[in-house]
């Protein structure tokens, strides 16, 4: 069975806990680089990882090895103090890769 993983800053993460999400909190680079390199582990199964946007910008070469990958998924997500506009931009990146076009 699949799960679902959140990582980024601990105030960020525990209310995912509450929905029995995993939650993987992070304090930096080296961190999180740490935790990405074991949750996407096969064995793992993680089919959606959810990263917050201020820990994603550290890890972007990392999740760009994934873009083209069916699991996991990476998404994006603000943190505490609002959007960076990252997810938004890895979306229109998808769409634009899946249909071969700017459609957006």
């Amino acid at each position: 069975m699949y799960k679902i993983a959140v990582m980024g800053g601990a105030d960020t993460v525990l209310g995912f806990k509450a929905l029995g999400l995993d939650i993987y909190p992070v304090s930096d680079g080296d961190e999180a680089r740490a935790s990405l390199r074991k949750i996407t582990q096969p064995e793992e199964n993680y089919a959606v990882i959810y990263i917050e946007e201020g820990v994603a910008q550290t890890l972007a070469a990392e999740i760009s090895g994934f873009n083209d990958k069916t699991t996991p998924a990476i998404i994006l997500i603000p943190g505490r103090d609002g959007s960076q506009g990252l997810g938004l931009t890895a979306l229109h990146d998808a769409v634009k890769r899946a249909v071969g076009a700017d459609i957006l």
